[in-house]
């Protein structure tokens, strides 16, 4: 095989996630996008002519950096980079007979750009995804740096805190005290970008640091499995299954991807098979 990658962002594309991932494609060396491939001037393929340039358009590189990889796959497993600071590879790149070229690139991208508040449901959201200002069964108590005591009681003091940011002393299960400090996250999360990233936790009812809480004209609230899927293209009610509860439908949607990518991707594989 001949390997490509690239590291794409869904939201430097338009699309509504700030999802990025890598993406993989193999080329079997009896097929006619491997031959266009090998042909290919590296530079040109990675940034005008390859698969994924065709579909996320970037900038043009003139710094290649090449590598060898030497040996079985037994010792570049075990011995690959041993000793490096930094990983030699960057963000784009192709593998081709034991080489591998890869290159820093910057996308290019000038279309209508999908933002959270353009996916969000309306009237249409039922009231369990508010956050209410209710008692807490158990309060928490925070020990801050200078010793003082703060207790935190009602739920929406608790996503407060859990999203701003904190500097106080904890203790282990085994007494083992230490200073802990994290900044403020965006809250409620903004709706004029594309969204942060969904993670798999982002299902059911108790406050997270890391869940999505939008303000809308109800008050605060989570996000909705369709909202949730919607951040990833998928259409609306993919994942709506009897056996399967909307916090497993979040789970989901935390462990997918931006399907809007492997779409752009499909196609322009396609016209590489057809070429």
């Amino acid at each position: 095989y001949a390997v490509e990658w690239r590291v794409i962002n869904a939201a430097e594309y338009g699309m509504p996630q700030r999802r990025r991932r890598i993406f993989f494609i193999g080329y079997h060396k009896s097929t006619t996008a491997y031959k266009n491939l090998v042909k290919a001037k590296t530079k040109d393929w990675l940034t005008k002519t390859g698969t994924i340039a065709k579909a996320f358009p970037v900038d043009e590189t003139d710094f290649i950096r090449e590598v060898e990889l030497e040996g079985n796959l037994v010792d570049i497993t075990n011995n690959f980079n041993v000793g490096g600071k930094l990983s030699p590879f960057l963000n784009s790149g192709m593998l081709v007979k034991g080489k591998v070229y890869t290159a820093k690139t910057t996308p290019i991208y000038k279309g209508k750009r999908i933002v959270l508040g353009d996916l969000l449901q309306n009237g249409e959201v039922t009231e369990e995804y508010f956050i209410k200002d209710k008692l807490l069964k158990n309060p928490k108590v925070i020990l801050n740096k200078d010793g003082t005591e703060r207790v935190i009681s009602t739920e929406i003091e608790m996503w407060d805190y859990l999203k701003g940011s904190k500097s106080e002393k904890r203790i282990t299960n085994d007494g083992f005290e230490y200073n802990y400090s994290e900044g403020r996250m965006i809250y409620p999360d903004a709706l004029d970008n594309a969204s942060r990233t969904i993670i798999t936790g982002e299902g059911g009812k108790s406050p997270s640091r890391f869940k999505h809480v939008i303000n809308s004209d109800r008050g605060l609230r989570r996000l909705t499995p369709i909202e949730l899927e919607r951040l990833n293209m998928f259409p609306d009610r993919h994942t709506e299954l009897d056996e399967v509860s909307d916090a497993k439908r979040a789970f989901f949607m935390g462990n997918a991807l931006v399907v809007g990518v492997i779409e752009k991707i499909g196609i322009e594989l396609q016209k590489q098979i057809n070429s």
